[in-house]
């Protein structure tokens, strides 16, 4: 039976900070964005087999989301991941295949579909880092990951709105990087409502 849907509300510094293990890494500058590197997706393929190799003994499913997954769109060179898994609480299930090869837990929200960031570093030239998202089966946040990145990859009105957005973003300065991320969540909401009011 699928999860409800937990609204993904704009996180304030506090719950920055309580979220991620250790100090969270401040910015407080603009953001970098390249523009689309092939390499990305091979840097991605890459890792996933590694991936695959390491979680043999456990159902699972690994996709390229976010921007570096998208031809043709502006990105942070960081490889977003995302692991699905049984169930994303259950660390132990997973996390010592993914920390032997490299992974660090970064960020835990078991408020928020018990989700979790792991990242690796130094994983190609093209890409500063991985972050791996990791969630449960059946969790509403994979459909909206998976439904964000296939309509902008399909339509490219939605893909030059989401361009433009980060890039007028990045000309700000931020505190954290979760609060870049935060102020495009209206722009992000509005693409997935069109995915779903045409069948996506």
């Amino acid at each position: 039976m699928p999860e409800q849907e937990i609204p993904r509300a704009s996180m304030t510094a506090e719950e920055i900070e309580a979220a991620n293990l250790g100090t969270a890494p401040k910015l407080n500058s603009r953001i970098t964005l390249r523009e689309h590197d092939p390499r990305w997706s091979a840097a991605f393929e890459r890792e996933a087999v590694r991936m695959k190799e390491h979680l043999g003994h456990l159902d699972h499913r690994i996709e390229h989301v976010g921007s570096t997954s998208v031809p043709g769109l502006p990105a942070k060179p960081i490889i977003d991941m995302l692991l699905i898994v049984p169930d994303s609480g259950d660390e132990a299930s997973y996390m010592p295949a993914l920390e032997a090869l490299g992974y660090e837990l970064a960020i835990r929200e078991p408020e928020w579909y018990e989700h979790r960031v792991l990242r690796r570093y130094d994983i190609d030239p093209s890409a500063d880092s991985v972050n791996l998202h990791v969630l449960s089966t059946g969790c509403p946040e994979n459909k909206r990951m998976l439904r964000f990145r296939d309509r902008l990859r399909r339509h490219s009105g939605d893909r030059e709105l989401y361009a433009d957005t980060k890039r007028a973003l990045a000309r700000q300065s931020w505190e954290y990087m979760q609060n870049y991320a935060d102020a495009k969540s209206e722009v992000v909401a509005g693409i997935i409502e069109r995915a779903m009011a045409d069948g996506g």
